[in-house]
């Protein structure tokens, strides 16, 4: 059934994850695999993946603490990229292009920089750049009540958000397939010169910025679509 949730066994936990679009495209259309924001899960995309599946075969995950996908208690951003190319190995996946969202486009960096032949084109939302946080972000407090992601998540993820590997910015330069980047313009959280720097180092990339805060897809999706579905030729 068309967007019903799937599992798959990758990088040694359950994965899940919604898929729409052709079963078969051509061959020179490879599939869209979609890396949702922190705290999300792959019904994020319902509104994107849709129109892009009316050529593409388009994927969503679950990230790992996420949603319906395992939550094994070990949140980095490296098991998170590494969950990714499992996913892309286990479903016989060769190339794909790559939208990520905030903490999904991060991971998405770091596949794109350790295997970018699996990577044709990448899609970087209001992504956060390597840059150490000054001051650093504080701890956070556990709102109340049930979450649909593991708590411990966050913890984790900021830490390293914090202080992240130099190794992330000083493997940029092999990031050499064309990259959008999405800014969400004034009212991000995301600092929006730290984009700005991100897309002056790749190798051939473009920025763009829809005034839209941090949220761009989900508060303006037709913009973001035009700007997607131009950039993958769809």
């Amino acid at each position: 059934m068309e967007n019903a949730l799937r599992t798959v066994q990758a990088n040694g936990i359950t994965l899940a994850y919604r898929t729409w679009g052709p079963d078969q495209a051509p061959d020179d259309a490879p599939p869209v695999v979609l890396l949702h924001c922190r705290g999300a899960d792959s019904t994020d995309w319902d509104r994107i993946a849709g129109p892009l599946s009316a050529a593409r075969r388009v994927y969503a995950l679950d990230l790992r603490g996420h949603g319906r996908s395992d939550w094994p208690g070990t949140y980095t951003y490296e098991s998170m990229r590494d969950d990714v190319l499992a996913f892309l190995t286990a479903l016989g996946i060769e190339r794909t292009d790559l939208v990520g969202h905030s903490l999904g486009g991060a991971a998405a960096y770091l596949l794109a920089q350790q295997h970018p032949e699996c990577v044709r084109r990448l899609v970087l939302e209001d992504v956060p750049a390597p840059f150490p946080l000054d001051p650093p972000r504080p701890p956070a407090e556990r709102p109340d009540g049930d979450l649909a992601f593991d708590w411990a998540m966050v913890l984790q993820t900021d830490e390293q958000r914090n202080t992240p590997d130099p190794v992330w910015w000083e493997h940029m330069g092999r990031i050499t397939m064309p990259t959008l980047l999405i800014g969400g313009g004034a009212t991000s959280l995301i600092p929006q010169d730290h984009i700005a720097v991100l897309a002056d180092l790749l190798l051939d990339a473009r920025l763009i910025t829809i005034d839209a805060g941090h949220l761009v897809h989900e508060t303006r999706p037709k913009e973001f679509l035009v700007a997607v579905e131009a950039f993958l030729g769809l």
